[in-house]
């Protein structure tokens, strides 16, 4: 069983990917696509007996080889073979037929969005557990294009995969038909047919190099476009819009280009196809009149299962030509969750509820590669109290912050959690406690509400501390000036909004969660004087109530702060208060004197 596991997954790799999702499902949907044609099989047989009724020197049913079986079986069932007879057995068999394949077809559209939407929940689950540090190393573009197109195009795969394998169960059948009624034609008809696919098989693998390359120019564009939007403010005021509008269409050219190689491809493969076989029936059906002497209405039937053959055999390599088409949109999903699972994030055991008493960091190192950021690092930091990270861009604060919150992982040394290291703790639980406002506030386009409460149903009591986490976050003012008030829509990324609005947005939605730890990383350093001291007056009043831990550059924002670490090349240098260390640190003196604090 182990060995045929094996050589599923390494010939048939594409159909272990699909069985993985779908299981014995599969199999119903190819029981139905052999009914399907076996019936449709049953009720080509009929035009023989037809044959007969209506001229019964023009046939013989001695000449339908093991197909006499048949004709046999509805004679024992007392049917006799009237004109009548004949066509309501046929009308059966192809009504049973129909049932079949309208059964067939639904099944296959209710796997295949069954599939799509398990693919969708695993890739957004794997997501999820990323790492931070693995996601910061990961290709946006890709990430983005495998998540929503890439994913459209493995439901057209799965539908042009299931398509071939099910027109190539009907080849089977309706080639087990013909060899039936007559051995030698089907033989030498299979001879020729075989011949052919040669060339396709050419087609097939230019198609799948094609296929990969569009997959690779698709995740690059999508990378484009995120950088386009996320910097055009940037390229707009800088008059480098075209210029970088030059560098996008060059990836747009290469998509064509790839598309078109796809499409030629396609066409050829599918205007030669029919062309081709009926140029090897043709020689075969003159061979066998000439040369076999063989009865012209055992070849006819034949003929027709041999039509139907052809049918679905065109419609297998269609199926597998688009199949091959989009194959490197399976490859790169498949090559995704590879890469997703080696990036996810280790957990814990031990589930976290709330902070108690303190954050003990002891003798910490952390390393991006082979490059030191942080050194022999060691700081308690007890509940409710206010420390902040400050030094020149480059000191570690920001890495520093990033470890105590769970975003990466320790080093050498550890971090640990009221006595609980926190490489134990499930992160999910301990991160559930921690507020985290950056310089760049996240605002989602949807209402205040949804966005302060993360789309909490609104009841009594979740109305409640909604207006309680306003009033903390001086909103209240805010909110009454609002023309719909706690529903006004902000808009795309808070364009309505000024950047202390948002930032109070983004405190309040953090308040709201009922946290522990408020982070606040540089949360005031984009914004003016005026409206920094608004939001340093709306943190100030937060402390005490909360564990808050400050980065920033602005040394007004932490003057109030029980307790400020002085970092300098991934060392503390210091720890005291604002005082304390305007007296004993010169360059925290000079930054201070720098800022005209």
């Amino acid at each position: 069983m182990e060995n045929i596991k094996k050589i599923v997954k390494k010939y048939f790799s594409s159909f272990a990917y699909f069985y993985g999702y779908l299981r014995n499902k599969i199999f119903i949907a190819f029981i139905l696509s052999l009914a399907v044609g076996f019936l449709d099989g049953l009720g080509l047989t009929m035009f023989f007996p037809l044959l007969q009724v209506v001229d019964e020197h023009s046939s013989n049913p001695d000449n339908l080889g093991k197909m006499k079986y048949v004709i046999d079986a509805l004679q024992g069932m007392g049917i006799s073979l009237t004109l009548l007879n004949v066509l309501l057995v046929m009308i059966l068999f192809f009504t049973l037929k129909g049932v079949a394949k309208y059964l067939s077809n639904v099944y296959v559209v209710l796997l295949k969005q069954s599939f799509i939407r398990k693919i969708r929940i695993n890739l957004l689950h794997k997501l999820n557990r990323m790492s931070f540090k693995r996601f910061m190393l990961s290709n946006p573009g890709r990430i983005q294009n495998t998540m929503t197109g890439e994913v459209s195009r493995v439901a057209r795969a799965f539908s042009a995969y299931f398509k071939a394998f099910q027109q190539g169960f009907l080849v089977m059948v309706y080639m087990g038909f013909a060899f039936a009624v007559d051995w030698q034609f089907a033989i030498l008809v299979s001879l020729g047919g075989g011949l052919t696919n040669f060339l396709y098989k050419i087609i097939y693998k230019h198609t799948k190099g094609a296929s990969r390359k569009l997959t690779r120019h698709n995740n690059t564009f999508q990378g484009q476009i995120i950088q386009h939007v996320g910097h055009f403010k940037y390229l707009k005021a800088t008059g480098k819009v075209k210029e970088y509008g030059e560098h996008l269409l060059k990836t747009i050219f290469k998509i064509e280009k790839s598309r078109k190689k796809i499409g030629i491809l396609n066409s050829v493969a599918a205007a030669t196809r029919e062309p081709l076989l009926v140029v090897v029936i043709a020689l075969v059906i003159f061979m066998q009149i000439h040369f076999f002497g063989s009865n012209i209405g055992a070849i006819l039937l034949s003929l027709l299962f041999f039509y139907r053959a052809l049918t679905a055999l065109v419609a297998m390599q269609q199926g597998w030509n688009n199949f091959m088409a989009v194959s490197g949109s399976l490859e790169n999903v498949q090559d995704f969750q590879v890469e997703l699972n080696k990036g996810r994030e280790k957990k814990g055991k031990i589930s976290f509820s709330d902070f108690q008493k303190e954050i003990v960091i002891r003798n910490l190192d952390f390393f991006y590669g082979n490059t030191p950021i942080l050194e022999d690092v060691n700081l308690r930091i007890p509940k409710n109290r206010s420390v902040a990270f400050v030094g020149e861009s480059g000191s570690g604060k920001t890495t520093l912050v990033n470890l105590v919150s769970g975003l990466l992982p320790e080093g050498e040394g550890e971090i640990v959690v009221d006595g609980t290291p926190l490489r134990e703790i499930k992160k999910e639980t301990y991160q559930s406690r921690i507020g985290y406002v950056s310089q760049d506030p996240v605002v989602f386009n949807d209402t205040v509400y949804n966005n302060v409460t993360f789309w909490a149903e609104p009841t009594k009591e979740n109305l409640a501390k909604f207006e309680r986490v306003i009033e903390k976050a001086s909103l209240s003012v805010f909110l009454n000036e609002l023309p719909e008030g706690k529903d006004t829509v902000l808009g795309n990324n808070g364009i309505n909004l000024s950047g202390g609005q948002k930032q109070r947005i983004s405190i309040a939605r953090e308040l709201f969660k009922e946290i522990d730890i408020l982070i606040l990383d540089e949360a005031t350093s984009a914004l003016d004087s005026e409206t920094e001291k608004a939001i340093q007056k709306s943190i100030d009043a937060l402390q005490g109530q909360y564990t808050i831990l400050i980065v920033a550059h602005r040394l007004s924002t932490i003057r109030n702060a029980d307790k400020i670490v002085f970092m300098d090349k991934g060392r503390i240098v210091d720890i005291d208060n604002f005082e304390g260390l305007l007296q004993k640190q010169n360059r925290f003196k000079k930054m201070v004197e720098l800022q005209e604090l």
